[in-house]
C-alpha cells in the first residue's frame, strides 16, 4: 500500500533549483527555474578556490584553502536564501574525499552555505557529469559516447548511450594534483614530462582495454580544463573547436619551452589557468594515448548541470535510487515479499510519529530503502547478516546515492537487529544522528513485528512518540497468540535503549 510520506513535493512551474559543485579547483553554482517541464538557467557563479592546493598528503587541509572555501560558500549561500532546502543539492568531490576528517570541514562549510553538503564517490561524480553533458548535447540514438572530465583532483571517464552510463571510472589524476605530483617546485622538463606520461599511462591499464573494446562514436570533454586547452589550440591554429591527437604534442612542446610553470606562455591561456595547465595537458595527452583518441569535442556542461537534472528526477518518477535498490534486491536474492511486509509496517509506524519526531518525505524514503534491503546480507551468511549487509551497502558504488546516503543506509541495516554498537553511526554527520537513531528504531520494530513471515496483514498498531520515548499498543488477542513476539517486544526495551530511546510495549 503506498504511503504519502514517501513522495517528496512535486516540482511546480516557477520553482527554483540550485546545484553546487565543490570541485578541487573551482566551486560552481547554477540556479535554474523549472518552467513548462524544462530547466531554464537564470544564474551561474564560479570561483577559483583551489581546495586541492591545500591538501598536505596526510588527509589535512591548509587553513588558507579552508578559508577560501568557506568564504566562497558564504557568498553562494547568500545568493540562494530564497531557494527551498529540498531544491538545493551541494556535492563535494575528490578533495573532500581525501580528507582524514571530512566532518571537520563539512560542518563549518554547511554553516557557511546554509545547506547540507554531500560527498559523492568518483563513480557517482562520473554519472552526474554524463547526465549533465547528455542533457546539454543530446546524443544520437543508438550511439555510444565517451565523456572525459578533468577536475582538480581526479579525472572521470564515462561511456554512455542515450541518458544512461555503461562504464564509469575515476582516475586519481587531476590538473592540480598532477601538476603538484609531477612538477614539484614548478620545474618543467621533457624528461619529467616523459616519466609522468608513462606513470599516468600505467594507471589507465585497469580499464583502457575494456573501454577501447566497447568503443564509442564520439568523444566529449567537459570541465574548464578542456575548454582552456581547446581555446589555446584554436588561438595557436592547431585545431578549430576541438582537441586533436595532432594538436596535443605541438601544444606540449610549446608549453615545455618554459622551464618553470610561472614562465608558461601559451596564446589564449588565462593567468588563472597558468598554474595548473601543465597537469591538465599531461592528463589529456595520457588519455589520448591510452584510449587511442583522435578527436575530442568540448561540452559546456558538467556535473553541476547533472545535479540539476538529478534534482528533477528525484522530484518526479525517475529517482535512480529506486532503480538501484531494486537492482541490489535482485542481485542478492532478497525475499521481496518479506521486504514489502517490513517496508509497509515501517512506513505505517513512521506516519504515526513523523510529526512529533520531525521526519519528512526524504526520511521516509530512506526508511523504505533500508526495509527493502535489510536482509541483503543473508546471501553472504545468516550469522551476522546485518553486519554483512551493512558493509556491502557502505562500500559499494550505488548509482544515485551520495556517500552520506549510503552511510545512512548502512547504519540502519547494521542496527536493525541485535545490540546497537557504539560505533554504528560514527560515519554520519552530527546533523543526521538523531534522525538515524529514530529511523533505526522504527525499522527494528517493523522487522520484529514481521519476524514470523506471516501472510496475514498485521492488525492496527498504535505507536506514540515523545522526544526519546516510544510506546506501542498491540491488540490483546493478537499478542496472546504470539508468545515469541511478546517476548521479542519486551526484550526490545534493551535494543532501543542502545539508540537512546525508552521503549514501552503495551497491549490494548
Amino acid at each position: 500500500m503506498p504511503h504519502t510520506t514517501t513522495t517528496p513535493p512535486a516540482l511546480q512551474d516557477g520553482d527554483l533549483l540550485a546545484a553546487i559543485d565543490l570541485g578541487s579547483n573551482s566551486f560552481h553554482m547554477v540556479i535554474a527555474r523549472y518552467t513548462l517541464g524544462q530547466l531554464r538557467v537564470i544564474d551561474r557563479l564560479r570561483e577559483t578556490v583551489r581546495m586541492a592546493d591545500g591538501l598536505d598528503g596526510k588527509g589535512g587541509l591548509s587553513a588558507a584553502a579552508r578559508q577560501r572555501a568557506l568564504e566562497c560558500l558564504a557568498r553562494f549561500g547568500q545568493r540562494i536564501r530564497n531557494v527551498p532546502p529540498h531544491r538545493v543539492r551541494a556535492l563535494a568531490t575528490n578533495t573532500v574525499r581525501q580528507l582524514r576528517s571530512p566532518q571537520s570541514f563539512l560542518v563549518p562549510a554547511e554553516t557557511a552555505l546554509g545547506h547540507a553538503i554531500e560527498v559523492v564517490s568518483g563513480r557517482e561524480e562520473a554519472r552526474l557529469i554524463y547526465l549533465g553533458v547528455a542533457h546539454a548535447q543530446p546524443p544520437k540514438p543508438g550511439q555510444r559516447r565517451l565523456v572525459i572530465d578533468i577536475g582538480g583532483g581526479s579525472t572521470e571517464f564515462i561511456i554512455g548511450m542515450g541518458m544512461q552510463t555503461l562504464e564509469r571510472e575515476s582516475l586519481q589524476a587531476g590538473c592540480i594534483a598532477s601538476t603538484r605530483r609531477f612538477f614539484p617546485g614548478g620545474k618543467l622538463s621533457k624528461k619529467r614530462w616523459k616519466d609522468a606520461l608513462a606513470e599516468i599511462g600505467r594507471e589507465f591499464q585497469p580499464f583502457a582495454s575494456k573501454y577501447r573494446a566497447l568503443g564509442w562514436q564520439e568523444a566529449l570533454g567537459s570541465s574548464g580544463t578542456h575548454k582552456a586547452i581547446s581555446e589555446i589550440c584554436a588561438t595557436m591554429k592547431l585545431s578549430k573547436g576541438a582537441i586533436t591527437a595532432e594538436a596535443l604534442p605541438q601544444l606540449r612542446d610549446e608549453l615545455l619551452k618554459a622551464k618553470k610553470i610561472d614562465d608558461i606562455q601559451l596564446p589564449g591561456l588565462s593567468s588563472d589557468r597558468r598554474p595548473i595547465i601543465a597537469g591538465g595537458i599531461l592528463v589529456l595527452e595520457a588519455a589520448f594515448q591510452a584510449l587511442g583518441l583522435q578527436k575530442l569535442l568540448v561540452s559546456k556542461a558538467a556535473m553541476r548541470e547533472g545535479i540539476l537534472y538529478d534534482i528533477v528526477g528525484r522530484a518526479g518518477e525517475n529517482d535512480l535510487r529506486d532503480e538501484s535498490v531494486a537492482a541490489l534486491s535482485q542481485r542478492y536474492g532478497i525475499d521481496t515479499v518479506q521486504a514489502d511486509r517490513v517496508q509497509d509496517t515501517a512506513l505505517s509506524l513512521l506516519e504515526q510519529v513523523q510529526e512529533r519526531w520531525k521526519l519528512d518525505a526524504d526520511d521516509a524514503r530512506m526508511l523504505g530503502w533500508a526495509a527493502r534491503l535489510h536482509e541483503l546480507g543473508l546471501m553472504i551468511a545468516h550469522s551476522g547478516y546485518h553486519v554483512h549487509g551493512s558493509y556491502v551497502l557502505e562500500h559499494s558504488d550505488i548509482a544515485g546515492f551520495s556517500r552520506q546516503e549510503q552511510q545512512m543506509l548502512a547504519a540502519l541495516v547494521r542496527s536493525h537487529r541485535r545490540s546497537v554498537t557504539k560505533t554504528a553511526f560514527d560515519a554520519l554527520p552530527e546533523r543526521l544522528l538523531l534522525t538515524a537513531r529514530r529511523l533505526a528504531a522504527l525499522l527494528r520494530l517493523a522487522v520484529l513485528l514481521n519476524r514470523a513471515h506471516e501472510d496475514d496483514p498485521l492488525p492496527a498498531l498504535e505507536l506514540t512518540a515523545d522526544d526519546n520515548r516510544l510506546s506501542l499498543i498491540v491488540p490483546q488477542a493478537f499478542i496472546d497468540a504470539r508468545p515469541l513476539l511478546r517476548a521479542d517486544l519486551i526484550g526490545e526495551t534493551d535494543g532501543l535503549a542502545g539508540l537512546g530511546i525508552q521503549f514501552r510495549p503495551f497491549v490494548a
